[in-house]
């Protein structure tokens, strides 16, 4: 028995709540650290604060997929967690720019951060869910629709407030400009309505249905879990927590030492608290203690096939990524238009274009997210993914060879592609080779390969950029390039199944 063939319209409504997450996103993106400036931040504490989304997500996001797993109520299995992670975002959307102090405006980052990722991992699982293996790459080419289309709205707003209704766009110091609180008002009630709408307009199987699908697709209900009392089992992550422990607790020590940057704290003293929270639970396993805590530390390091093959695909893009996010602005006023001083209009004039470049690359994306599902029922998912990422990792690289604004947006065009393959298809390729019953918390800790190369970009890069690339930040968008590239290479190895046990 297969899952029931879903009309476009269908797909469309159980996407749609997408819209509104992206534009949560994309104001808490584009506007997060001018408030921070306007309640007193300095540049150089700004990177600190913002360390609370992807660290948010790396706690939310695992826990949050596994009890949407085990949930079954009167809204479904999945929608519970949308409206509930709606509600929290759109208040947190609505106090963000009222915060009065920096710290309050901290906390709502952090807060705000959590509300997104508790709607928005379940909707990855609801494609899972609801589709067949046939349509989840258009039901995924659908979210990379409704983000692309989020992302260009949700960043323009303070613009079309400023622009198109003449509100003004500055306010005294400690104040945050009314064209910013406006755009987050209209964004948190986007979120709440689009989520709601994908609440009532769409239904889920129940997990006895979904039982049958899986039986029906494997030639078994439930996912062999024996892997979690074997003793070389247990073993191995006792000594995968012991070199965690280890590596982290030496080099947060060398990084203590030479006075290296502050976050890479965050990623290293984190390597510690996994080293000792996967410790515990090998005891704990020994003991055969089954419970939350040891079931989804025990699957943390028990990830089937494809998805450690997609976890390296996965780094090296979000690594490009997120190059270009940093990077783009220095690197364009300074190698293309030569100007370094934040106080001129050259610079602030080549600085408002590249949010006209990332408006072009999102609306590409927007743009091409139903062309992808053709192509790859023309050649595969696989062979799609190499080819848009190759044109991504093209586009970072020409940023270094061109002269001109309209060559600019040209380098995006084949960004655009990227970014749209990558909110699609590896998801796409992932979730035909997960157990039905614990969708939620693998696409959770697959966002762990999104968080990771965050924070070794915001790292690792600053220091090439410095030691290596005498501070011409356009080197970083190479490497970016060149990494994405690299990951297109390593879509071809990955390998799906229609049936993947977490042990092998």
């Amino acid at each position: 028995m297969e899952k029931p063939k879903l009309s476009f319209w269908q797909i469309w409504n159980m996407s749609f709540g997408f819209l509104g997450i992206q534009f949560g996103f994309a104001l808490q993106n584009a506007n997060t650290s001018r408030i921070f400036e306007k309640l007193g931040a300095d540049i150089e504490s700004i990177p600190i604060l913002w360390i609370a989304a992807p660290v948010s997500g790396l706690i939310v996001q695992p826990i949050v997929g596994y009890f949407s797993d085990r949930t079954w109520n009167r809204l479904g299995r999945r929608r519970p967690y949308f409206l509930v992670g709606a509600i929290l975002a759109s208040i947190a959307l609505f106090i963000m720019p009222n915060s009065p102090t920096l710290w309050v405006a901290a906390g709502m980052l952090w807060i705000m951060d959590a509300s997104i990722n508790i709607s928005m991992e379940p909707f990855r699982a609801f494609v899972g869910d609801n589709l067949s293996d046939k349509q989840r790459t258009l039901g995924f080419a659908m979210q990379s629709f409704f983000i692309g289309i989020g992302a260009v709205v949700g960043s323009l707003l303070p613009y079309l407030f400023t622009n198109v209704i003449g509100m003004d766009n500055t306010a005294p110091e400690g104040v945050i400009p009314p064209s910013v609180k406006w755009s987050f008002y209209v964004g948190g009630a986007v979120f709440f309505l689009a989520v709601l709408w994908t609440v009532m307009k769409s239904k889920e199987y129940s997990p006895e249905e979904l039982a049958e699908f899986e039986k029906a697709k494997t030639g078994v209900s439930e996912e062999d879990s024996s892997y979690f009392y074997d003793a070389k089992n247990v073993r191995s992550q006792m000594m995968i927590g012991i070199f965690m422990l280890i590596i982290g607790a030496v080099v947060t020590y060398f990084v203590y030492s030479k006075g290296l940057s502050k976050e890479l704290y965050i990623l290293f003293i984190g390597l510690i608290v996994v080293g000792l929270l996967f410790i515990l639970n090998s005891f704990l396993r020994s003991a055969n203690q089954k419970n939350a805590f040891t079931i989804i530390l025990t699957d943390m390091v028990n990830m089937p096939k494809t998805m450690r093959q997609l976890a390296w695909v996965q780094f090296f893009s979000w690594f490009a990524l997120f190059s270009m996010w940093i990077y783009t602005t220095q690197a364009v006023t300074g190698h293309v238009f030569n100007t370094t001083d934040p106080t001129s209009k050259a610079y602030n004039d080549a600085a408002d274009w590249v949010t006209v470049m990332f408006t072009v690359y999102n609306g590409v994306a927007a743009a091409v997210a139903f062309l992808l599902p053709v192509l790859a029922k023309k050649t595969s998912n696989k062979v799609t993914h190499m080819f848009a990422l190759t044109l991504g990792g093209l586009g970072l690289i020409a940023i270094f060879f061109v002269s001109s604004k309209v060559g600019l947006l040209l380098t995006m065009i084949g960004v655009g592609i990227a970014w749209a393959s990558i909110l699609s298809i590896p998801y796409a390729m992932l979730s035909g080779s997960l157990p039905a019953s614990k969708m939620g918390y693998f696409m959770g800790v697959f966002n762990f390969f999104i968080v990771i190369p965050q924070i070794i970009a915001a790292t690792i890069l600053g220091f090439l950029v410095k030691e290596f690339f005498n501070n011409e930040p356009v080197y970083a968008l190479i490497v970016g390039g060149i990494g994405m590239i690299v990951a297109g290479l390593l879509t071809l190895r990955v390998t799906s199944k229609k049936e993947i046990k977490l042990h092998e």
